[in-house]
């Protein structure tokens, strides 16, 4: 009989007969089984749309389209030159500036982005990294400007730098500065901002970049081992901070490896957590958002890709998600349409109201494939963690490019596999047609550039200069001192310093990572 893998290479037998029984119970130690003892019957995941796209403008009519439509968080997607950290006039911002997501250079981008929508009101979400700290920064400054209380702000910013440089390259400072400034971001919203989660801890760009599911779980929960200790050495409280920490993965196309993969991922942090030195069972929790597989997507039969999100939907939901961001079917063409953004939209509406999926807390469980799967997963993972704390933790493997490595060389199999057709993806290497895609794509003007720009010049004329040159002359001996930065940083910003101001000040101080 021919074997079957999982893309993790763990054999699937034709047919399972037992399990290792299981006692325990969701709600409890170690959450295998889901943080919630009632789950989706007390409260649905949060479904949240990314968005973001040419002017803050332009996003917030986006934004306000999709909370008409039901959607309950909103998640930020932000362009390049603001992910690295240079304002829309840079040279090295020509090309891409509101492409892939919206530019924000200012305060007053920031308020353009949200106005008409109370951020006490609702949970955002910020995919930002390398500058998650002015970002976060911003969005105070307009929450103290709409008169909120910060004690009730929700959220989170990603702020996950280490997976930057295993995976995905936008970085600007190197690995040890970046760990300092996001240390500072706990310490501060400790106090400040109680109810915002400070990190959400990625492995969803490690599996886009090619890791396979079970490298996806061990190089994410190894990082977040490295946050945790950064912010032990910092003598900050692990009962506290480790409540604020949320973790965001990646559902694909194999329904049960996935489901199994959520699972064995909250047992896995809830040991790792107890080990540092958790004693509140809350700080042993991972909750986690889900995306679903943007590299799964296909320009090719492109409205084959509402089949593929709808099972990974599914995954996510069997798995015990959070909140859920489901891609367009265009997304392999362009930026989501907005057709293409409600009919992701409702791909989770229908999965919540009409699939009977939420009805009872973690139904697949006792399920002799999915316990054996899950425990298989958990034993792979931990063998690549045990080979990274050899190392010394995730950031001298990343210095030494063994987690970089190990992705690339997933990857490249990958890539075989389809290529030899020992891989079917529908459309692409079997079951193709000749077809004229009828998708024409959602572009975004070059002209955005000229208007960003000439907003910076505008706002650079009209502000007070002087305290400009404070505020960041504040921050670079702050930087040097290693005071906290992140109260300089919200002064910078409500005195109109730039984006792209306040990173190359600590470039001065920090350098660049190459």
């Amino acid at each position: 009989m021919k074997k079957i893998f999982t893309d993790s290479g763990i054999e699937i037998k034709p047919l399972y007969t037992e399990s290792v029984p299981s006692n325990e119970l969701p709600g409890e130690f170690p959450f295998t089984r889901g943080i919630q003892p009632d789950m989706y019957r007390g409260k649905l995941w949060t479904m949240r749309q990314y968005a973001g796209f040419s002017t803050a403008e332009e996003s917030n009519k986006r934004y306000h389209y999709l909370l008409s439509q039901g959607v309950n968080g909103l998640s930020v997607a932000f362009d390049l030159p603001t992910q690295i950290g240079y304002d829309s006039d840079h040279p090295l911002a020509e090309g891409e500036v509101g492409k892939v997501g919206v530019a924000i250079d200012s305060l007053a981008d920031m308020e353009r982005l949200f106005e008409g929508i109370t951020l006490e009101d609702i949970s955002i979400s910020m995919t930002i990294n390398a500058t998650g700290y002015i970002l976060l920064a911003l969005y105070v400054a307009l929450a103290k400007k709409q008169g909120a209380d910060l004690t009730k702000i929700t959220g989170t910013i990603q702020n996950d730098i280490l997976k930057e440089y295993e995976a995905r390259g936008t970085y600007i400072y190197p690995p040890k500065a970046s760990m300092r400034i996001i240390t500072d971001i706990f310490e501060w919203c400790a106090k400040e901002l109680p109810k915002w989660n400070t990190i959400s801890i990625s492995g969803y760009h490690i599996r886009e970049a090619g890791s396979t599911a079970v490298q996806e779980i061990a190089f994410t929960l190894s990082n977040g081992k490295a946050y945790v200790k950064a912010a032990l050495d910092k003598g900050l409280d692990i009962d506290t901070f480790g409540k604020r920490l949320s973790f965001f993965f990646n559902a694909q196309n194999n329904l049960f490896e996935e489901i199994a993969k959520f699972r064995a991922a909250r047992r896995m942090w809830a040991k790792i957590m107890k080990k540092l030195g958790a004693t509140d069972p809350k700080a042993m929790m991972l909750r986690f958002h889900t995306q679903t597989g943007g590299v799964t997507l296909t320009a090719q039969q492109p409205l084959n890709n509402i089949a593929r999100v709808t099972i990974q939907t599914l995954a996510a939901v069997l798995g015990g998600t959070q909140s859920l961001h489901t891609d367009g079917y265009d997304e392999a063409v362009s930026l989501p349409s907005e057709n293409a953004a409600t009919t992701a939209l409702r791909i989770q509406q229908i999965v919540a109201f009409e699939s009977g999926a939420p009805d009872t807390v973690d139904p697949l469980a006792g399920s002799y494939f999915i316990e054996t799967l899950t425990n298989e997963v958990e034993t792979a993972a931990w063998k690549i963690i045990e080979k990274i704390d050899v190392m010394g933790g995730s950031v001298n493997a990343i210095e030494q490019g063994f987690i970089q490595n190990e992705i690339s060389n997933s990857a490249y199999v990958h890539q075989q596999q389809v290529e030899k057709e020992e891989k079917i993806i529908v459309g692409v290497n079997k079951f193709e047609v000749d077809e004229k895609s009828m998708i024409s794509g959602f572009k975004i003007d070059d002209s955005i550039r000229q208007i960003q720009t000439d907003k910076l010049n505008a706002l650079k004329t009209t502000r007070d200069n002087s305290k400009v040159m404070k505020c960041l002359q504040q921050l670079n001996n702050a930087a040097i001192g290693g005071q906290n930065l992140m109260p300089l940083v919200i002064e910078a910003v409500e005195n109109h310093c730039t984006l792209g101001e306040i990173s190359d000040e600590l470039r001065k101080v920090f350098g660049e990572y190459k």
